[in-house]
C-alpha cells in the first residue's frame, strides 16, 4: 500500500482499544477529521463518528463492503509484520496526529503503540488515555502548566535530562533507562521547559492536551 492521505490539519486517529467519549471529546476539540485503524471504525461509528479513512490489515473490520459503499476510504495493507497502529503513522501526513482507543485491555497492544512512537519518525502523535496524554517528547518542550500538574517521563531506550526548569525534581543530568532510573511521578513548580537527549514519553494529564498540541506543533 503506496498511498499516503494528507491533512493541514490535526487529525483522530481512533484504534480498536478502549474508546470513551470523554477521549473523544477532547480529541475533537482539535481533530475535525476521524481515521480508524481497522476495527476502530466500528467503535468510532457505534459513538456515532462519521470515519473518513480506514486503515489495516481490516482483519476485524465488520462488513468492509459497506464501509466502501457509504463512500469511506478503505486502505488494506496485508503485512503481518507490523500493527494496525504503524500501517496508519506509514500513510498519514498531518501536522498531529491524536490517538485514542490504543490503550486499554491488551497490555501488548498498548506497548507496542506506545514503544512505537519512540522510533521517532512518525511526526507529532499524541495517545491519549483515561486520564493522561502521552507523546515521545521532543528535544526541548516548554509547557505554561500550573503549579502541582503531575509530569512524567518515561524512558523508550537510554536517554538524559540535558535541562530542565519548573519541575519539583530537577532532571538536569539524570540517566534514565526503561529497567532503571525513571522520571515519573514528578510535578511542576509552575511552567515547565525540558530538555531531553534520547527516546522518552512525556505524559501529563488530560486537561494538558490543548497546550501539549500546541507546544509539538510549534516544533514544525
Amino acid at each position: 500500500m503506496n498511498h499516503e492521505v494528507t491533512f493541514d490539519h490535526p487529525v483522530l486517529l481512533v484504534g480498536g482499544g478502549e474508546v470513551t467519549e470523554d477521549a473523544l471529546r477532547w480529541a475533537e476539540t482539535l481533530a475535525p477529521v476521524c481515521i480508524a485503524a481497522d476495527g476502530g471504525a466500528d467503535k468510532a461509528r457505534a459513538l456515532g463518528r462519521h470515519v473518513s479513512v480506514i486503515i489495516g490489515d481490516l482483519d476485524s473490520l465488520e462488513d468492509k463492503s459497506n464501509w466502501i459503499t457509504d463512500g469511506v476510504t478503505v486502505l488494506h495493507d496485508s503485512d503481518q509484520n507490523s500493527t494496525d497502529f504503524d500501517k496508519c503513522l506509514k500513510v498519514i501526513r498531518a501536522p498531529l496526529i491524536l490517538g485514542v482507543g490504543f490503550t486499554g485491555a491488551r497490555m501488548d497492544h498498548m506497548l507496542a503503540v506506545l514503544g512505537r512512537l519512540g522510533r521517532g519518525d512518525a511526526g507529532h502523535v499524541i495517545i491519549l488515555g483515561q486520564e493522561d496524554v502521552a507523546c515521545l517528547c521532543p528535544s526541548e518542550i516548554s509547557l505554561p502548566v500550573p503549579p502541582g500538574t503531575r509530569i512524567s517521563l518515561f524512558p523508550l531506550g537510554a536517554c538524559r535530562g540535558v535541562r530542565s526548569r519548573g519541575l519539583h525534581w530537577p532532571i538536569d543530568g539524570l540517566e534514565m533507562t526503561i529497567s532503571g532510573q525513571l522520571g515519573t511521578s514528578n510535578r511542576a513548580t509552575g511552567p515547565v521547559e525540558i530538555t531531553m537527549d534520547g527516546p522518552c514519553l512525556l505524559i501529563v494529564p488530560t486537561e494538558c492536551l490543548p497546550m501539549l498540541a500546541t507546544a509539538l506543533m510549534k516544533k514544525d
